[in-house]
């Protein structure tokens, strides 16, 4: 029995390790050495090196787009917790058979494909739109607002889209909350906002990190999110990325750019390490107090 379970494990992670060496490992390190590349317009690369695509990832002009992609970026993180944390909270207060419905109720309307989805927030949000309508209708406005084809409307977009990845990590993360600790604190009179502050804030942050590690950078790369809410005119890092491969044909720079992001999301997996380090030491030690 014990020689059938080593096999099956064997053959189970050898062909994981195989299919993430295969498609993410060695495409990683392909583009990793397409940045040091020289551009070819004719052949898109040629095989001399060159630091002419990491040069232009330092330029103040692409500085400046960085920064616009990234504040986007946040502030969508930001909406995202802001809707997600009370959500959650209040879902922890249902009975744990009315969780799972309201959890499922909150996911099906994310198997419909994504690109629908946007082409129903363009009926929402245009100028003969169903907001404006309706807002016309009560009087509230004279003239139709220009909602769509803004910054506004990208960052409602990604908002909607990525909301349940913000939720779920942190549903899963108040779910192995110790109530306890809470109620302890009730008892020994601290208020309502101490402690959300000093209790359930702390012990949540591993999720709250996690939820802005699932919304921060694949907002920023979500490219098609901008061009039909945004009409390309506020450009998101995937914007460019996609730019450099498919139109201006500069491959050192599009990999330079890609490698970035990756470099990206080491950093925030490194911060969310040490939440999860901290908020489980933190855990051990209000547990070693009851």
């Amino acid at each position: 029995m014990n020689k059938q379970f080593n096999q099956f494990r064997f053959w189970a992670i050898g062909l994981a390790t195989s299919w993430l060496a295969l498609f993410v490992l060695v495409p990683s390190l392909m583009v990793l050495v397409v940045s040091f590349l020289t551009r070819d317009v004719d052949f898109l690369i040629k095989f001399e090196f060159s630091l002419a695509g990491w040069e232009s990832v330092f330029d103040p002009n692409f500085i400046a787009l960085l920064w616009d992609s990234l504040s986007m970026s946040m502030i969508t993180a930001v909406i995202c917790l802001m809707v997600a944390y009370p959500f959650v909270m209040c879902l922890m207060g249902l009975p744990q058979r009315w969780r799972g419905i309201v959890l499922f109720l909150l996911i099906v309307p994310f198997w419909t494909n994504s690109l629908v989805r946007i082409y129903a927030i363009q009926f929402l949000l245009g100028k003969k739109g169903l907001i404006n309508e309706a807002l016309q209708f009560i009087g509230l406005i004279d003239k139709p607002l220009d909602m769509l084809y803004s910054q506004f409307a990208v960052i409602f977009g990604l908002s909607y889209i990525l909301l349940p990845f913000m939720i779920l990590p942190i549903y899963s993360s108040m779910e192995r909350l110790d109530f306890r600790l809470l109620d302890a604190a009730k008892d020994l009179g601290a208020t309502t906002k101490q402690r959300l502050l000093r209790i359930t804030l702390p012990l949540t942050l591993p999720g709250i990190i996690a939820g802005f590690l699932m919304v921060v950078l694949p907002a920023m790369g979500m490219f098609f999110v901008s061009d039909l809410l945004g009409g390309s005119k506020h450009a998101l890092l995937g914007n460019v990325i996609k730019n450099q491969f498919i139109q201006t044909r500069d491959w050192p720079f599009g990999a330079a750019l890609s490698v970035l992001m990756i470099l990206l999301l080491s950093f925030m997996l490194w911060l969310y390490y040490r939440a999860t380090k901290m908020s489980n030491r933190e855990g051990g030690i209000n547990d070693s107090n009851f």
